[in-house]
């Protein structure tokens, strides 16, 4: 298990909202994007993952692959801050076809202009302050730029946090589903899909 704390920990008490922004990610973020990554699968998702696949998450390596990410694409990183301290990430970019199929594995019509965001994680001590909305608003905007014209994600069915907030800004399960192994369990996961047209609440 991670410590709680990093060299620049949060506060125990959380201060009212100040300086919140989303900026994109450097190499030099993918060391605290893994931290959040590792320590938010082992609180959140201790539920729906076995306990020896979340034991054995490896921050290091976890970090050297956001960096390849990073420097090599095609994915796109964002971070949300909240003064000093990083406290989530969003990666997204161009959908693969085989992402965006129909449950009949024929391609979407508009597969070409499809974006997939592939992980949007805010740690869960700074849940609840509007983070989630502005990585993705600002991705969706990134990918708008790029000439995308609506988005996907793939979520844990038995995740209502994350359903909840796909939901909230206007993304709706599409009817495809698919199941993966996780370490031997099976993790059924929903597919979300909506507009890039966000904006700031």
């Amino acid at each position: 298990m991670l410590p709680a704390t990093t060299d620049n920990p949060a506060p125990d008490r959380l201060p009212g909202m100040a300086d919140a922004q989303v900026r994109p990610a450097t190499p030099a973020d993918a060391d605290e994007i893994a931290r959040i990554q590792v320590q938010t699968w082992q609180t959140a998702f201790e539920s729906l993952l076995p306990t020896d696949v979340l034991a054995g998450l490896d921050p290091a390596e976890a970090a050297e692959q956001w960096r390849q990410t990073m420097a090599q694409g095609p994915a796109t990183v964002f971070v949300a801050q909240e003064g000093p301290w990083v406290v989530g990430f969003c990666s997204v970019g161009p959908s693969p076809e085989s992402e965006s199929a129909a449950a009949n594995d024929l391609p979407a019509e508009d597969a070409a202009t499809v974006a997939l965001v592939s992980l949007l994680l805010v740690e869960p001590r700074w849940g609840r302050r509007g983070h989630a909305g502005r990585l993705l608003a600002t991705a969706a905007a990134e990918l708008r730029g790029a000439g995308c014209t609506r988005g996907i994600a793939w979520v844990p069915e038995r995740n209502a946090a994350s359903v909840g907030f796909f939901r909230r800004v206007g993304w709706e399960p599409d009817g495809v589903v698919r199941t993966l192994d996780a370490g031997g369990r099976p993790l059924r996961e929903v597919r979300v899909t909506g507009t890039l047209e966000l904006e700031l609440a």
